[in-house]
């Protein structure tokens, strides 16, 4: 079974939702404008990976996690940007009561 890297996807899912151009995006995390619209097409195409600094600094423009770049599915993906989401009370919560849940099964 083959693996496909979900971060271009991802990348372009959350550029999107921001509603930014890979341009702005680039320049918006440190790149030199005359080369940060082709960087990004770079991720998006899957043709490259950036290394954490650059993944930490896309994360935090964005606003997702840096984990969810990485999701294998689309439901882990909106459940990452959705926990996130909720405040630390709430996220400890949820985490108790997936943990009473699993305990049962």
């Amino acid at each position: 079974m083959q693996f496909s890297n979900p971060f271009p996807e991802r990348l372009k899912s959350a550029r999107t939702r921001a509603k930014i151009s890979q341009k702005e995006l680039g320049i918006r995390i440190g790149m030199e404008p005359s080369s940060a619209s082709g960087r990004m097409n770079h991720y998006e195409k899957g043709r490259h990976v950036p290394d954490v600094a650059t993944l930490k600094r896309l994360a935090d423009e964005l606003n997702v996690p840096l984990n969810y770049f990485f999701c294998e599915t689309d439901l882990m993906a909106e459940l990452v940007l959705l926990f996130d989401s909720l405040s630390e009370e709430k996220k400890q919560e949820l985490l108790n009561r997936v943990k009473q849940e699993s305990f049962k099964n």
